[in-house]
């Protein structure tokens, strides 16, 4: 059985990506929020195939965009935020696996993706903090009352570096606590050597 790159559900997809972009126009009212018409600032990525899935909640003081990334790594995504839309782009490489017998059934989306997402207000786009863990990625914008034109570029591969920074650091204390609990223990233990 021969394998084939056949996407069965890309109809679908392009289907919801007008959804999306025509929910977008009647919340915003007009086209320029549209996924169709993106800031001139953002990059466009002409070759992207799929969309990650999103949901956009609100706290007193923050947007809270959350985004299902699953298999992606933070080295492979590209996300810029403006006052007013944030995209986040990458690509999910299809794993070279040659299977005897085929495949009968494969719904992952593969390939390069961009999802550009209108923001229902302006946002402190260089105050954002952003995570990945379990292929959920967490975007916090605090909410801004100022107009800005900037746009930020967010690198999630420091804020992993942070982190196995810290993690290396907690195992390095714990070695040393360790090491001097034995150590304790040993003299405890080890027989007196004073003459009597």
């Amino acid at each position: 059985m021969s394998e084939k790159n056949w996407h069965p559900l890309k109809n679908i997809d392009t289907l919801r990506h007008q959804m999306n972009n025509l929910f977008d126009e009647l919340v915003h009212g007009n086209t320029e929020k549209a996924d169709l018409h993106p800031p001139n600032s953002i990059p466009k990525v002409e070759n992207a195939t799929w969309q990650p899935a999103i949901e956009i909640k609100e706290t007193d003081a923050n947007l809270i965009l959350q985004a299902q990334l699953p298999g992606i790594e933070p080295k492979d995504l590209d996300i810029h935020v403006t006052k007013d839309a944030v995209s986040i782009s990458g690509e999910h490489e299809e794993q070279k696996v040659h299977y005897e017998k085929g495949i009968y059934r494969s719904e992952f989306n593969y390939g390069h993706f961009q999802r550009i997402i209108p923001l229902p207000m302006c946002v402190e786009h260089k105050q954002v903090t952003a995570e990945i863990h379990n292929g959920l990625l967490t975007l916090s914008l605090p909410k801004s009352r100022v107009q800005n034109d900037d746009v930020l570029k967010l690198d999630l591969t420091m804020q992993e570096k942070a982190r196995e920074a810290m993690v290396k650091q907690r195992q390095h204390e714990e070695h040393i606590e360790e090491t001097m609990h034995s150590r304790a223990q040993a003299e405890i233990n080890a027989p007196s050597s004073s003459t009597t």
